[in-house]
């Protein structure tokens, strides 16, 4: 399976350093959140990981990688079968092979019925689980999730969260995943590296020591709220960091 190495990671764009010496690692079938400061790199992080973009010095070891952006972009003139089939055409998958791979799937992720919907008629948590579907069918074993969930609202985002944690335990990807959320981190991670702000490294990785499945009422338990309280503390002192030095 699929592992991800990250050593000594530098970028600068112009005269901004962006990363300044990014370590980490992602073994197989971990589920790891990125999380940290607003502009702090984490995306340029994953254009790397991914394979869009070279670093300007360090290491990144990676296999072939699905990428999941924020938006589902899905488009509107396309079925949601055909929509799902984007991916392997790309890779030059004959289109009924292709779209029998991606059928076999939709009964997983909660879309049987909706195949020749468009997406206009779907829900965003199901145009969500649409656009992880066309990810996933690739065949990688390394997901890489840039804020899958931030355009949904509350109650839709909880119950993706718990359907992505049980599809994840399923098929066991390895996953690397960017949020602002830090609850989202917790309950869907092993573990969660922590960036400071740019030029960004890594302040800190907290593992997540909470037996899985997780159910949505484990976000009330103390031990959901240590590790929580962590997080937030590391956020914070890194805030107060970059206020005392003027930044």
């Amino acid at each position: 399976m699929s592992r991800v190495h990250v050593a000594g990671l530098t970028k600068s764009y112009g005269n901004r350093t962006i990363l300044d010496g990014i370590d980490f690692d992602v073994e197989p079938g971990e589920f790891v959140s990125v999380i940290g400061p607003s502009g702090s790199g984490k995306s340029t992080i994953f254009n790397m990981v991914a394979g869009l973009d070279s670093p300007d010095g360090g290491v990144v070891e990676a296999s072939r990688s699905a990428y999941m952006p924020q938006k589902d972009l899905l488009f509107p003139w396309r079925s949601v079968l055909d929509n799902t089939t984007l991916g392997l055409e790309v890779q030059g998958v004959p289109k009924k092979e292709a779209r029998t791979r991606a059928q076999e799937l939709f009964d997983v992720f909660g879309l049987a019925g909706y195949e020749n919907a468009r997406p206009s008629e779907m829900s965003g948590g199901m145009r969500q689980r649409a656009a992880l579907l066309r990810t996933v069918v690739q065949g990688h074993d390394l997901l890489l999730l840039d804020e899958p969930f931030g355009a949904l609202d509350s109650l839709t985002r909880t119950d993706m969260q718990q359907w992505l944690q049980d599809v994840w335990l399923r098929y066991r990807w390895t996953v690397l995943m960017i949020t602002h959320d830090i609850r989202e981190a917790v309950y869907l991670s092993d573990r969660v590296v922590v960036l400071s702000d740019k030029p960004a490294h890594v302040r800190r990785q907290v593992a997540v020591p909470l037996p899985r499945p997780r159910e949505p009422m484990v976000v009330t338990t103390p031990e959901f709220a240590a590790v929580e309280s962590e997080l937030i503390d590391v956020l914070v002192s890194a805030r107060r960091s970059r206020t005392q030095s003027g930044r």
